[in-house]
């Protein structure tokens, strides 16, 4: 439409030197056609749909193009096909009620134009340019019509996303209580509940036999120190020391390696971003990472019997990729025994769990005797 209207504009400023081009108002028609197209540069740059602050500058910038359009009109009729695309610069600028005026104001300088070009009275002359002003405004009314529908199944696909992310936290975060009270009850709970007894029953023969109480309470020690390292490991798994020290993943990846590198084992760490800014990860992915990471360091170490291995973090844009790499003797993936996870959660079917609730996918490449990668993807939600 933008195109149409310099093209109109020139057309009619070309007709009118041809046929006008000794006159005396010749120079006042090309400056008010200049100004007009600069008028007209200076509009649609400032949007479609101007916001509320923008209304009155924008109000200002339309009264001006139609008063130097409607002059030229005055001075040369030629120029009266301009107001074909002024018509939806005037539908897409003011309120329905308001542009209607203009509209009948354009649509009534254009009947006029066109009668004193022809001369004489023609009914065309004057039913055409309300029957194009109709067809445009039908047009721009159905567009407008879909182009609001379209934003309204948009905001709703937006909506159902965020509120479907929402419930799979949810669902995750029950799924992780349960998962935990289950644990809590089949060991603290139950440890507890054993000590409990033990010392009662060592109360109550204290007097009677020593030795057997005595006895009972050495095995109710046991049982403390068996649930105090059970305690100490419900803590670690729900709050990672490493990241708990705020440096971030790739430092908590470079003091896993730290820790796992030995007099059998080196492990290197590279972070591959790309040359962008590092973006923050949320929590729940950097916890998941370290411990996909320290689950698969753990299968290196006991079953690889693989001399150096390599992690790798690489952000991307859309995503975050930790590959862990090892020189050991490799395994057959397709005949990988699916063994549960153990207590340490270092199994494979628990990183494809962690990996599984961020919407994330494991996947394991390996050739007996050359050594096994293991990699995990991870989705990032983008910024609006």
């Amino acid at each position: 439409m933008h195109g149409a209207f310099f093209l109109l504009l020139g057309s009619s400023l070309a007709r009118f030197l041809i046929r006008h081009n000794n006159e005396e108002r010749v120079p006042w028609i090309i400056a008010l056609s200049v100004v007009l197209a600069v008028l007209y540069v200076l509009g649609p740059g400032r949007g479609l749909r101007p916001t509320p602050r923008a209304r009155l500058p924008r109000y200002a910038w339309l009264f001006a193009v139609v008063t130097v359009w409607a002059v030229l009109v005055v001075l040369a009729p030629s120029f009266a096909w301009c107001a074909v695309p002024l018509f939806y610069t005037g539908l897409r600028t003011l309120r329905p009620r308001a542009a209607i005026v203009l509209l009948t104001l354009l649509v009534l300088l254009v009947i006029l134009a066109q009668l004193e070009l022809s001369g004489r009275f023609d009914p065309d002359l004057v039913l055409a340019p309300p029957a194009v002003a109709a067809i445009a405004s039908a047009v721009f009314i159905q567009m407008e019509r879909q182009s609001a529908r379209q934003r309204r199944l948009i905001d709703d696909l937006i909506r159902t996303r965020r509120e479907l992310a929402a419930s799979e936290r949810r669902e995750g975060m029950l799924a992780e209580r349960q998962r935990l009270s289950m644990e809590i009850h089949d060991t603290l709970a139950q440890g507890l509940s054993s000590q409990q007894m033990l010392l009662q029953a060592a109360e109550r023969m204290w007097g009677a036999d020593p030795d057997k109480a005595r006895a009972h309470v050495r095995t109710a020690e046991s049982i403390a120190e068996h649930n105090l390292t059970e305690a100490r490991r419900f803590v670690h798994d729900l709050a990672p020391a490493d990241l708990a020290a705020g440096g971030g993943l790739g430092e908590a990846l470079h003091a896993l390696a730290a820790r796992e590198s030995g007099d059998r084992l080196t492990v290197r760490v590279h972070i591959d971003d790309g040359g962008r800014r590092r973006p923050d990860l949320p929590d729940r992915v950097q916890s998941a990472l370290l411990r996909i990471a320290q689950g698969a360091l753990a299968n290196v170490r006991e079953h690889a019997d693989a001399t150096t291995a390599a992690l790798t973090l690489t952000l991307l844009d859309d995503q975050v990729v930790l590959d862990v790499a090892d020189d050991g003797h490799g395994f057959d993936p397709s005949v990988l025994p699916g063994t549960a996870a153990g207590v340490r959660g270092h199994g494979l079917p628990a990183m494809r769990a962690r990996v599984g609730q961020l919407g994330g996918t494991l996947t394991i490449e390996s050739v007996p005797g050359e050594g096994a990668v293991l990699s995990a993807a991870i989705p990032l939600e983008t910024p609006p």
